[in-house]
């Protein structure tokens, strides 16, 4: 493995821990104490101050017409309504279902990645997803089946949680090219200011409301603070460097990581029991993700498609 993408994958795993935390901290904040519509729009405009603060620091770079119209496409698709979807689900389902959710999201990059990118869909491959996809599933499983305990699940919630995951997996497709081009950074800033100013007029009201911060303690600003700068603002500044030289099916396999956050989370801090399941578990994912690693690796080397 080249260094350039041992960095690669170092990356998209820590971009994945964050959003494995996000998860449970969002649904918190959700749970009566911030609407939908108020945290989706502080993600957009907190990370869009953010990255176009960083852009002051690097260089300048150029972007022409045609990627910016892009970039517009790549905002709708990967935060606009990737973002208010989940956040929208989230907030009527539990988080067990949003987790095992998530695990489609592979799968649909996978195909897509192979009908648009024309990356080939191998035996490895499509055996690490489905190890993958049946190691998260299981490990959310063990972790209660996806009961609602934890704020009412529901077919609707769960519909819109899976078409974030869809949304999510078109961005990642569409991005791939873009990323060869512009620094993470240029990228970012201009996705987040376009998602702004598209959903400015329908949600900022919900944001600036006088009472959207009302009884709020130290820990909801922090967990918000969390939400804004880690898992909006440094995750999506990973994941175009991720990208950038690795496939986009080798990316999404990294979702799988986040039911393992969680559970790794629940047992330190929640005491949570440590199973052989949840170990089998957490050993199939990571068998999945080294299965697509592998796939093809001397074809990408050769055709420098990473």
């Amino acid at each position: 493995m080249t260094a350039e993408r041992l960095k690669g994958h170092s990356y998209i795993l820590l971009a994945n821990i964050i959003f494995g935390l996000n998860t449970p901290i969002s649904k918190y904040l959700l749970s009566g104490r911030i609407s939908p519509e108020a945290l989706t729009f502080a993600r957009m405009l907190g990370a869009c101050a953010c990255f176009w603060v960083l852009s002051l620091f690097l260089p300048r770079q150029k972007t022409s017409k045609k990627d910016l119209a892009l970039l517009v496409f790549c905002s709708l698709f990967g935060v606009v309504l990737n973002q208010g979807a989940f956040i929208f689900g989230l907030s009527s389902t539990s988080t067990l279902d949003a987790s095992v959710i998530v695990s489609a999201t592979p799968i649909f990059v996978m195909v897509l990645a192979f009908f648009v990118l024309g990356e080939p869909i191998t035996v490895k491959k499509a055996a690490g997803v489905a190890v993958g996809a049946s190691g998260a599933v299981w490990l959310v499983a063990g972790a209660g089946g996806g009961g609602s305990s934890d704020g009412g699940a529901s077919l609707i919630g769960d519909a819109i949680v899976l078409s974030s995951g869809l949304l999510y997996s078109i961005y990642f497709v569409m991005a791939k090219p873009i990323t060869q081009r512009y620094f993470s950074a240029t990228m970012m800033k201009w996705m987040f200011l376009y998602a702004t100013l598209i959903t400015a007029p329908f949600l900022a009201g919900d944001l600036f409301s006088s009472d959207t911060f009302s009884g709020f303690g130290a820990s909801d600003w922090l967990c918000v603070g969390y939400v804004v700068f880690g898992a909006t603002f440094l995750s999506y500044l990973l994941i175009p460097m991720a990208l950038r030289v690795m496939r986009p099916t080798t990316v999404s396999m990294y979702n799988y990581i986040q039911p393992v956050v969680s559970s790794a989370v629940a047992i330190a801090f929640f005491g949570d029991e440590l199973t052989f399941q949840k170990l089998l578990s957490a050993a199939m994912i990571f068998l999945g993700v080294y299965l697509v690693t592998i796939s093809r690796r001397a074809a990408d080397s050769n055709s420098g498609n990473k």
